[in-house]
């Protein structure tokens, strides 16, 4: 019998996501054998504290699930370091985890998906972690396929993949820029991730997940994505911190099941230029200005 992976869902002041994530997890077939953990950050302000308050009033009404643990921070982590301890908490007792922010509508097949692929890689050292989102892209992909690095729109990982996970951008900027990788790490040239790691080392923004993706592409691993997206992100909506509303990110959910079988441990090269050509047809079609700035919300949402 499977072993499924307990869940993590991180969660800070946005009352109607959060309603939204966890109904769409219950729709999924496997969200009454699963294990969930809601990590709560605590407010960063007076007036967070009635927002904050009322999530944690409507998390003690969840259901649907084998078992539920609310972890209630009794201080504002921030997003970055409210996820790596709670995923490092989680994948340290468990071994593996299933992670979601608050604002990702999952597909009902998105845990069956998860947790069949983490059984299946277990023992694969090569791949580093299982990502359930995939962009819009206009090229038909595989039913599965992998790319270099990690994602972080709807993802699991074992604890051995998630020990490679390096905490000082500044070490893995200097790594990536001594050995030449810039370039390709751009997804080539399509999209500024070094200029956002670069932000994260100034402290322009806290981001987690460019380090995240930094370590594995740099210790050569490999993600697993789905052919069609297993995720729906809402938050992109203006309603984060720092976030304005845009829709390039949209994309269309699965419904059908994916299904997990042997294939090449290598870099997808067609996944990868449809994507790079994603990234480009978009700063062409919204226009530099818009683009730019999409990036610069990004630099804070993901």
């Amino acid at each position: 019998m499977m072993r499924l992976s307990p869940i993590a869902v991180f969660t800070y002041n946005r009352l109607l996501h959060t309603q939204q994530t966890i109904e769409s997890l219950k729709k999924n077939e496997l969200a009454v054998d699963s294990e969930l953990f809601v990590f709560s950050d605590g407010p960063r302000t007076e007036a967070d504290k009635i927002t904050v308050q009322a999530i944690r009033e409507y998390l003690k009404t969840i259901e649907g699930f084998k078992n539920i643990t609310v972890i209630a921070r009794d201080i504002n982590l921030g997003l970055a370091k409210s996820i790596i301890d709670g995923v490092s908490e989680i994948v340290n007792k468990y071994g593996r985890v299933i992670v979601l922010e608050d604002d990702m509508l999952t597909s009902p097949y998105f845990l069956r998906f998860m947790n069949d692929a983490l059984e299946f890689y277990e023992n694969e050292g090569k791949v580093i972690s299982i990502h359930g989102y995939l962009y819009p892209v206009k090229t038909e992909l595989p039913e599965t396929f992998f790319l270099k690095g990690a994602d972080c729109w709807g993802w699991a990982t074992w604890k051995r993949g998630w020990d490679l996970f390096e905490q000082s951008g500044q070490k893995l900027l200097d790594e990536l820029k001594a050995r030449s990788l810039t370039r390709r790490f751009d997804f080539n040239t399509s999209y500024d991730y070094t200029k956002m790691l670069e932000a994260q080392v100034k402290g322009q923004n806290d981001s987690w997940a460019i380090r995240w993706y930094a370590s594995a592409f740099l210790k050569d691993k490999l993600t697993l994505y789905p052919g069609t997206s297993l995720i729906f992100n809402t938050g992109i909506d203006a309603s984060g911190t720092h976030c304005n509303a845009v829709d390039i990110y949209d994309t269309k959910i699965s419904r059908g099941r994916i299904n997990i079988a042997k294939i090449s441990l290598e870099e997808d090269a067609r996944a990868l230029e449809a994507i790079g050509s994603y990234f480009r047809s978009s700063k062409t079609s919204l226009g530099r200005a818009v683009a730019n700035r999409i990036n610069k919300i990004l630099n804070r949402c993901r």
